[in-house]
């Protein structure tokens, strides 16, 4: 099923359900994120992690030998892997490839429009528009289309979720950041409610906001190496952070993966992907964890 097929499936299920119906006004405050992360389950911190959102598989083929998988990241049309902890990946700030149908028109208010009237994409991934939530009746408004998503990666079997895009605020200034905040907040709630635990995508420079106000519980960090900012995670979350690197960034930067596993602030749980995260077995498939 292709992203764009499972949202709209979930928008067509849910979102005159339950899970749309708390979500009115949510810039309100609520205390549903005083959940505390001892009533959500958290990843273990040993063990072997992949990072798995463009394409699944069970498990790892080390040496010709099956390798089970104990932690793993894969997006909210997949299924999660059953005797894995799974996380739930979300695009909760911009919108997905191929979704452009489900915001344009109707819903097109929901989008940051630049000083000219015309969308905002985001420039490193040109087929993504950006969600606006600035004020309490666009946030209400894309919840009302991903809440549905966040809800269905519990009903799936989900053990957390992931919040990408975290930073919209930060890369675009039309972007009001207590609005932003108050829509990570309601994520957080609903995850929460659902018996998810929340992750932090990235954003570093607002990890203790993040975890100390916002309510998220772990976090997923992509190039904290590359970028030396891996202990801005560890010394928030602890032991609770998934790290990914990509070969690419790591060679621009002039370092090396065995640099990265070597690091005092790394993760306990630190995977090497190729950029495409594809499959395992598909052309370009790298895999290597520390």
């Amino acid at each position: 099923m292709t992203a764009a097929a499972g949202l709209a499936l979930l928008l067509a299920s849910s979102c005159t359900g339950p899970a749309a119906e708390g979500v009115a006004d949510p810039s309100a405050p609520s205390n549903q994120g005083e959940i505390a992360a001892t009533d959500v389950a958290l990843p273990p911190t040993s063990g072997v992690l992949d990072y798995q959102l463009g394409g699944a598989y069970d498990v790892l083929d080390a040496g010709g030998a099956a390798t089970p998988i104990d932690v793993v990241v894969r997006d909210a049309t997949a299924d999660p892997l059953p005797g894995a902890y799974s996380v739930c990946y979300v695009n909760g700030f911009q919108t997905q490839p191929g979704d452009a149908d489900l915001w344009t028109g109707e819903r097109e208010d929901l989008l940051l429009h630049d000083a000219g009237g015309e969308l905002v994409v985001d420039p490193d991934w040109p087929d993504e528009y950006v969600l606006d939530p600035s004020t309490p009746e666009q946030r209400a408004g894309i919840l009302e289309v991903l809440g549905p998503v966040v809800s269905g990666c519990a009903d799936a079997g989900f053990d957390a979720v992931e919040i990408d895009n975290l930073d919209t605020w930060t890369r675009f200034d039309r972007i009001a950041e207590d609005g932003a905040h108050a829509l990570a907040r309601a994520y957080v709630d609903l995850a929460h409610d659902a018996g998810l635990a929340a992750a932090q995508k990235n954003a570093a420079e607002i990890t203790r906001t993040a975890h100390d106000d916002l309510g998220f519980d772990l976090a997923v960090t992509e190039e904290c190496a590359v970028w030396d900012e891996c202990a801005a995670y560890t010394d928030v979350y602890g032991d609770h952070v998934l790290q990914v690197e990509y070969p690419d960034a790591l060679a621009e930067a002039g370092t090396t993966f065995d640099d990265v596993c070597a690091r005092d602030d790394r993760a306990p749980l630190t995977v090497l992907r190729d950029r495409g995260l594809v499959a395992a077995g598909e052309p370009g498939y790298v895999r290597d964890a520390c």
